[in-house]
């Protein structure tokens, strides 16, 4: 475990990096104005395909990703 204590913030950094970038990456269908609780509830359902949906599975995972190397740190510590 402690070999891994040197690389393992750049690992977190270049973790967080991409997850900031898949994140901004993702499209949204609600409004700037849905962020303060003004959301039109009469849209149609939308479903994520193709790269939408990967881009998505792919952003879940790096979360877990980097929340696991956040356990990591603390049990190295």
């Amino acid at each position: 475990m402690s070999q891994i204590a040197p690389i393992l913030p750049y690992i977190q950094i270049t973790l967080s990096v991409v997850l900031i970038t898949l994140v901004l990456m993702q499209t949204s269908s609600a409004g700037a104005g849905a962020a303060f609780g003004g959301g039109d509830f009469g849209g149609v359902a939308h479903t994520k395909r193709g790269a939408e949906k990967a881009i998505f599975v792919l952003t879940i995972v790096v979360a877990i990703l980097f929340a696991l190397s956040a356990f990591v740190a603390l049990i190295i510590k």
